[in-house]
């Protein structure tokens, strides 16, 4: 080993593994809101129908993220992220034979939900949660971007395999291969703990490399929720996420491309707008975490919820067949925005529940995932029956401002003071007595 590499702590290798594993999960995430247009020429499904897929997979990725932190305690990341890899690519894979709609449900909802769901920010949170004292902020904004990043920039790739010879099939496979592609890398390079490699959390020392759970993990994912549950934060956590969820991937994931296309805009174009979105989410939650570090996580909360509310009223009139420049200043600023609220809701997390902190976040995380499949959903019915998604971007700005209101409504929790070192008193009488006597 040179010198420069034995300078690199073993957690910034961790970090990219995952990183990489995330990207390749996102793959999965990218295909529905291309689909949608494709499958209704193919089959004749209603949107509502397809979206009724779109959002069994959605609330089994956010349902499935509690247990998956417990089984990442029990088993170790290695497995578990492996195991996820190859059930979302089976999934994929099998959708090319489908001929009704509730086989779509049975793979792309469930199959690819529990699998991605298994490799959520569940994972990032477990991850930076063992391997970084310092630094957690910025590089659980790093890993956020990772997974959310992933599956916006694979939309152009997706639209424009989709429009090929091999249509939605061949664009199905190619996600298949991207994920299988990183599951050598996961199975070489992860590790479980600092400790199986002889080293220490990054910033830390020995003492916080904690031992595992042991219990099972079904066991330790409802106790978690149990304990939460008792607690006012979490409620108001939850409550923010899910209009969080709501307004990302249950919206306008699955159906600004549908809705561009509504009002004339090309599918690829409006997939490479969401790609636009992808690489802004990356500065912007990078530079979320680096923020969470330094400033209070509810004023962050409160600005990123209330920006993205006000944005989304605004979002209607610039639908139109022609690219204009106040469509890509909103594609801008949603991208900085998209996952901007992972690392302070995370901080908040572990702030208010420590150790248990990564399980916790996995139920938040959950209801993150059931406000996106109520939207996905939702959106599609409001689809079908306006024939317009304007109530939907409405409904979406207004439910942003109630999450602004509830972050800011949640209490710090008071770091304990140092205890001052102890000062030596002059001994009472009667000690002073059996001293001297």
């Amino acid at each position: 080993m040179t010198t420069r590499t034995a300078r690199i702590h073993p957690a910034w290798w961790v970090a990219a593994v995952t990183f990489l594993a995330l990207v390749g999960a996102a793959a999965f995430r990218a295909v529905p809101g291309v689909l949608i247009d494709p499958l209704r020429a193919e089959y004749g499904w209603s949107v509502s129908t397809i979206s009724a897929a779109v959002a069994v997979n959605m609330a089994l990725y956010g349902l499935t993220a509690p247990f998956a932190a417990a089984l990442m305690e029990r088993f170790g990341i290695r497995r578990v992220v492996v195991g996820a890899l190859l059930l979302t690519a089976v999934g994929s894979g099998l959708t090319v034979f489908m001929t009704a709609s509730w086989q779509l449900v049975l793979l792309w909802g469930f199959a690819v939900g529990l699998g991605t769901g298994s490799m959520a920010l569940s994972l990032v949170a477990t991850v930076t949660g063992r391997w970084f004292v310092a630094r957690r902020g910025l590089v659980s904004g790093i890993l956020t971007a990772g997974g959310a990043t992933g599956q916006l920039v694979f939309l152009p790739v997706v639209a424009a395999v989709a429009q090929t010879s091999g249509g939605w099939r061949a664009a199905s496979l190619g996600t298949t291969a991207a994920a299988l592609a990183v599951v050598p890398l996961v199975a070489w390079l992860l590790r479980d703990r600092p400790r199986d490699v002889g080293a220490v959390p990054y910033g830390g020392t020995a003492a916080d490399d904690v031992d595992p759970v042991r219990t099972g993990a079904a066991r330790t994912a409802l106790r978690g929720l149990a304990e939460a549950a008792r607690s006012r934060p979490f409620w108001l956590l939850a409550a923010g996420f899910l209009i969080c969820g709501a307004s990302t991937n249950g919206l306008v994931q699955p159906h600004f491309i549908p809705a561009a296309h509504d009002h004339g805009m090309p599918v690829t174009t409006a997939a490479s707008l969401l790609a636009v979105v992808g690489i802004f989410d990356i500065a912007g939650t990078v530079f979320s975490g680096w923020l969470t570090d330094r400033v209070d996580p509810r004023v962050l909360l409160l600005a990123y919820y209330a920006l993205r509310g006000f944005s989304l009223f605004l979002l209607p009139p610039l639908f139109g067949p022609d690219l204009h420049v106040s469509m890509i200043a909103f594609i801008v600023f949603y991208g900085l925005d998209w996952v901007a609220t992972v690392p302070p809701t995370l901080a908040l997390c572990r702030e208010h529940f420590g150790a248990r902190a990564p399980v916790v976040f996995g139920w938040v995380f959950a209801s993150h995932q059931i406000g996106s499949a109520l939207a996905a959903f939702g959106g599609g019915v409001i689809r079908d029956v306006t024939g317009s998604y304007d109530l939907a971007w409405f409904g979406a700005g207004a439910l942003c401002l109630v999450a602004a209101a509830l972050s800011m409504s949640i209490r710090r929790r008071p770091v304990p003071p140092e205890t001052p070192p102890a000062v030596p008193t002059e001994p009472t009488t009667a000690s002073a007595a059996t001293t001297h006597g």
